[in-house]
Order: C-alpha cells, then structure tokens, then sequence
C-alpha cells in the first residue's frame, strides 16, 4: 500500500485562483471522498495530481518521496489513473473492451512486428472477472451502456497496476443496482490495496461508502474529517458556509390551463403510446430507473427523434416537431441530460452559448449586433448565477454546476412556453441546484409549464405538482405528487401496478 500528500497545492488561471494553499492526503487503502460546490477547485486538484495541470506552489509526496508530474503519463508512471465522469471521452468507441482495457500494453507494442491479441484478451477478461464483471470483452465500446464502460476503465486502471484511483461522479449515470455493483468492486479493491478518492455530489453515497470526507469551498481547504464524526447536513453547512434552510424553494404559481398535451405518442427509442399533459404553471415530474425511456421521451418531444404516432399539443395547435428546429419554432426548450455533448459547445464561449438560440434577435442585415450580444450575455450571466470572469470564459473552463447554468440559461432568453429538462441536476451541487430549483420556479411563475425528468426521487416529491412514472419506454402511472411518497414511486418505477 502506498500513502499520498499534496501540500500546499496552489494554482491560478487568469482571472481566478482556482487553489490556494490546499492540502489534501489519500490515505493507504482507503476510500477518501472529495465534496464541495461546484467551482469548489475539486476539478483543478484532481488534475494537478494527474499532471493536466502543473501547479503554481506546493509539493506531492508519495511514501514520503517528493515527485514532480509534467503531464499525464507521468502521474500514471506513478500509479494515479483517474476515472472522469464523462467516460465517452477517454474511450475508443471502434475498438472492443479487451482493445480499450489493454490500451497501454497496445502502445508498449507499436514498435513490435506481433501484438497477441489472444493474449489480450485472455488478459483482459481476467481482469474484468476479479472485479466480478461478466462483459464480453469482444464487444465494441460504442455496443456498452454508460455503466459497462464506466467498469471498462476501472479494468484499464487495474491493467495499470493504479495504486490511486480517483473517480469523478462515478455514479452520476447509474441506477441504484449499478451504484450497488460500483460500490462492491471499489471495496474489493480496497481490499486488494489500492486507495479510492471518491468525488461525488450524492452525499448519502460518501457516508455509504467512504471513511474520509475532505471539504473544499472557493478554492480553499475547508478541513478533512471521519465520516463517523459528520452528517450530511453538516457537510452541506460546510460546503457551503451557511445551512441550507430549504433543499427545494418551489415556487407556488398559479396553475392555469392545459398547455402541452402529448397524445399516444410512440417512436425511436421504444417509447409507446405515452400520455401527459402540462398546464401553465405547472412542474410535472418524469421520473423512472435507468432505462425506462425518459431520456428517449425528452428527445422525441423536442424532435431529436423520430416520431411514428401520436400528436404533440401546444396551446392547442398541433406542432408534433420533426426536427429540434421545429421544436424550437414551435416555442419547445430542451435541456438534454449529456451537457457537453448535447447540451452546450464546450469549445465556445458563454457569450456564445447563451445567445445561440436567439441570436437572429441580435442580428441586422446578417450582422451581428455585438454590443447587444455582450449585454444579453451578461445579463444572463447575472440572473443564472454563472460564476465567471468574463462572459467570454470558455464554457469547458467552467465547473460542472456552471456549464449547467449555461445549458439552462441559454434558453431562460427565449420565449419558449414550455421547459424540458432532462436529469437538469446531474453532477451538480446542492449550492447550484438551489440555484437551478429557483430559475424553474420563475419559469412556472411566468405561466410557463416544465417536464422535469429524474431518476432523483427526493427532486420529484420537493419540486413537481404531479408526476408521470415510465418503465420499459411507456407511462404506467399518474400521480398527484403531494398525494405520494418514495416507496409509492419506487414501487411503480420497478414495474409494479395496481394488482397488488
């Protein structure tokens, strides 16, 4: 077993000091969990450990060694492989389970005449088998769920002989069955040696699985605790400098009449004959496990998909969209779940971002008005509550909670009527969810309607007036949201019915 220390880390980008004088150590065979709110320096510390960032000031140790890392491959030289939330980005989709696994052995040799590609996979299945996986390892990467190629690279990690695995949001994508599976392979390897730093927003996950809680807040130490000695609202009042009085400020709006009215709508994706409707002023719930169809129902009602039956209502005008064009002519905002690869350009700025789907408001003669650019951008900045230098910050230097705000803001601007919102909380802190459950309450107290879809069900019962609950691609229920509680919604979630 290996122990690690970061000492003194400090580290600057222009206009921010994202890390001032943190100290942070990862204990031998241990699961350390790392919490904070968004733009807390979580992001930046782990990749100071990884080499993506070289730090201003401070010192890492491991055994009491001082090291130096340039760049990745030298954080992994020795022994730290990291596990991103966004998993799509550090796999190859073309190549199988075994290729991806065995990746560096791969590499290694490229200078060979042979490579034994039975070797590989003999090798990679027994990996996945010792963490008591059964993929088959001649599968494509782009053939797995979200959850299987989160396993794939904690096999690659295993391949690496990581001594230190960190794990960003790990179980931000999986259903409570896969966080179950999730938390068995990361205590077997506990067991087999390697020290977890576990990065997570669901804090009933850290005081499920983790023995140490380290707080970070703007870029500053908070302290490091036993998790025995804390709770969950006491992590919070820490995070965030203050207690949060109220985990879900709904406003009550006036709810008016039948907005959006979807009628036996079937299409891609296996959703079949689905029912709902939205009134003015009204938040209803989506909600269901992993795989029920909610994702695929978003998209369908904003055109993303094909639509084989069924009409889409709104304001009593047929509008069923064939395209997300349509949708968006048709006064439809869709904030998909993946917000970096559907939801903003990463690559561009907020300014960017949030005037895109109105930017022909801000143009003369096909000139851009860019003052009024400027402004808009700004303005929205404010009322989001982005956290930001400048309105011309690229939005992947931005914390998770921020790109969020961005996806959500973008379409605050519009005129749509109504709001889908997919997973709009995924990965995000309790700080900025506050922040995301108040926007939506001046969106229905401005008469708009919301279609909030979550597998959270603590969301669905604090914020939504009825919720509609999916299994296997169609609506099984309807229920009046203050009518209901948790083991009500998980029951009917799981396929029950009223047969009981």
């Amino acid at each position: 077993m290996s122990s690690l220390k970061m000492k003194n880390i400090s580290k600057a980008f222009p206009g921010v000091q994202a890390l001032q004088s943190v100290d942070f150590n990862i204990n031998e065979g241990g699961i350390h969990a790392l919490v904070g709110a968004n733009g807390a320096g979580k992001s930046t510390l782990m990749k100071v450990l990884t080499g993506v960032y070289i730090k201003d000031t401070g010192s890492i140790s491991i055994d009491g060694e001082q090291v130096e890392f340039d760049n990745p491959q030298d954080a992994k030289d020795n022994g730290i492989t990291i596990v991103y939330q966004e998993v799509d980005t550090a796999l190859i989709p073309y190549l199988s389970v075994a290729e991806n696994i065995m990746m560096d052995y791969i590499i290694e040799k490229e200078t060979k005449t042979f490579i034994n590609w039975n070797y590989i996979r003999k090798e990679a299945k027994k990996i996945l088998s010792s963490l008591g996986l059964d993929i088959d390892v001649s599968r494509l990467i782009s053939d797995l769920t979200l959850s299987e190629k989160q396993m794939v690279l904690i096999g690659r990690a295993v391949s690496q002989n990581a001594k230190f695995l960190l794990l960003d949001e790990p179980t931000a994508p999986l259903s409570v069955e896969e966080t179950q599976k999730l938390f068995e392979i990361v205590r077997k390897l506990q067991k087999d040696g390697v020290s977890v730093v576990f990065i997570s927003h669901r804090l009933d996950e850290v005081f499920e699985i983790c023995e140490i809680v380290t707080i970070l807040k703007d870029g500053e130490l908070v302290g490091t605790y036993p998790v025995s000695e804390m709770t969950i609202e006491t992590v919070v009042e820490k995070m965030l400098g203050r207690k949060l009085e109220n985990s879900f400020p709904k406003i009550e709006a006036k709810i008016g009449d039948v907005l959006f009215d979807v009628r036996n709508l079937s299409g891609t994706g296996g959703i079949n004959d689905v029912n709902i409707n939205v009134k003015a002023g009204e938040i209803v719930g989506l909600v269901g496990l992993v795989g029920a169809g909610k994702t695929e129902l978003c998209k369908l009602l904003f055109g993303a998909e094909t639509i084989y039956e069924g009409k889409v209502i709104l304001s009593e005008k047929d509008i069923t969209p064939k395209t997300p064009a349509h949708a968006l002519s048709s006064k439809l905002a869709f904030v998909p779940e993946e917000r970096r690869k559907e939801g903003i350009l990463v690559d561009e700025s907020i300014e960017t971002n949030v005037t895109l789907p109105t930017l022909s408001r801000y143009t003369r003669n096909s000139f851009m008005q860019r003052n009024s650019i400027r402004k808009i951008a700004q303005e929205t900045i404010e009322r989001v509550g982005v956290k930001t230098p400048s309105e011309k910050q690229l939005v992947a230097k931005l914390s998770g909670g921020n790109q969020q705000k961005v996806a959500i803001g973008k379409w605050i601007i519009s005129d749509a009527d109504v709001f889908i919102l997919d997973e709009p909380t995924k990965g995000v802190d309790v700080g900025s969810k506050a922040d995301i459950y108040r926007l939506i309450g001046d969106l229905v107290d401005q008469g708009k309607g919301v279609v909030y879809a979550t597998c959270e069900f603590s969301e669905i019962l604090g914020l939504t007036d009825k919720v509609y609950v999916m299994y296997n691609g169609t609506i099984i229920k309807e229920l009046v949201t203050a009518d209901t509680n948790e083991e009500e919604l998980l029951y009917y979630s799981a396929g029950g019915n009223d047969e009981k």
